[in-house]
């Protein structure tokens, strides 16, 4: 563990630089890292640190914090190192994953995603905002806690490691791959931003101003979350995703009992610092038992940590 972790350290590490004690030994470790970063939240929003830390996670680091707050220089933001505690509970918890995991011998499949994008024509889609961290977190996460993981995903992130991917770009391709796989899944965590409507024919070429502007008609995508909970197997844990602008809980709620899966997790996309494109997220987890946890504003490991603890409590009170 290494707490504060600044940003030399991060590129040292990211590129391999083992030009000091510290880096080498992280380089030449076999045991899990967990690092911790701290410092100055202009110095945290450069896109070169966040490509690092990226670049890092993918590779099956695990990250705590920052945290918004006090910094040393007397201003405040983000980059503030974690709290003691939750970097030791962060610790105990990779720690508790060398037995073999929690999730070991479980089959996970995570759809994840910048949205889907249904063509409009042959060069533009429709999309939204959706980076796919959050998918791509989870699957981290359920690998390194031993699980066999499948990710679907239409996000350009770096593959977690020791999990199968498997690139889609449009809800229909994304409903093919799940036909195929869903069934054979111990659980589905469908984390992924699906399109709600898509048009419903796409100009084979590229559309042109000159022409005028063209008369767009919208369809439906297929639910993919019902289809998958109509027809699931028995002992098949499925998870969903709930974006709402403002309190996500109601939303979450009444999509949990709609689409009658286990668990459901809701986030505001609207708030600072959480949902589409950030690092981290704030969430609510709502269980077909009646539970509701709140998680965040926290790493988005952090999250897909606690909605994996959220599943396997769920699989063991079945």
């Amino acid at each position: 563990m290494v707490a504060p972790a600044t940003a030399r350290l991060l590129a040292a590490y990211a590129i391999g630089l083992a030009d000091d004690l510290l880096v080498s030994t992280l380089l030449a470790t076999r045991a899990p890292v967990v690092l911790c970063p701290a410092m100055h939240t202009e110095m945290w929003e450069q896109p070169a640190v966040q490509s690092n830390l990226a670049t890092l996670r993918g590779r099956g680091v695990h990250v705590v914090g920052p945290d918004a707050g006090y910094l040393a220089g007397g201003d405040t933001g983000p980059g503030r190192l974690a709290e003691p505690g939750e970097i030791v509970t962060a610790c105990a918890s990779v720690l508790a994953l060398r037995g073999g995991g929690d999730l070991a011998g479980l089959r996970v499949l995570v759809t994840a995603g910048g949205g889907t994008r249904e063509p409009l024509d042959a060069v533009r889609f429709l999309g939204n905002r959706s980076s796919g961290k959050q998918g791509h977190a989870v699957a981290a996460e359920a690998a390194a806690r031993g699980a066999d993981v499948t990710l679907i995903t239409t996000a350009d992130l770096e593959s977690p490691v020791r999990v199968q991917r498997i690139d889609v770009d449009t809800a229909a391709e994304m409903e093919q791959v799940l036909a195929e796989r869903s069934d054979g899944a111990d659980v589905v965590v469908m984390a992924a931003a699906v399109a709600d409507f898509r048009p419903r024919e796409a100009a084979p070429t590229k559309l042109r101003k000159a022409d005028g502007v063209p008369e767009v008609v919208l369809e439906p995508t297929p639910d993919l979350l019902a289809a998958l909970a109509a027809r699931r197997p028995p002992g098949q844990t499925l998870v969903g995703f709930a974006a709402e602008h403002g309190d996500p809980r109601p939303g979450a709620v009444e999509k949990l009992r709609r689409k009658g899966v286990d668990l459901v997790v809701g986030n505001d996309v609207s708030a600072p610092e959480a949902g589409f494109g950030h690092d981290t997220n704030t969430v609510v987890i709502v269980g077909s038992d009646g539970m509701q946890l709140n998680v965040g504003p926290v790493d988005k490991r952090v999250v897909a940590r606690a909605v994996l603890d959220a599943v396997v409590d769920h699989r063991s009170r079945r």
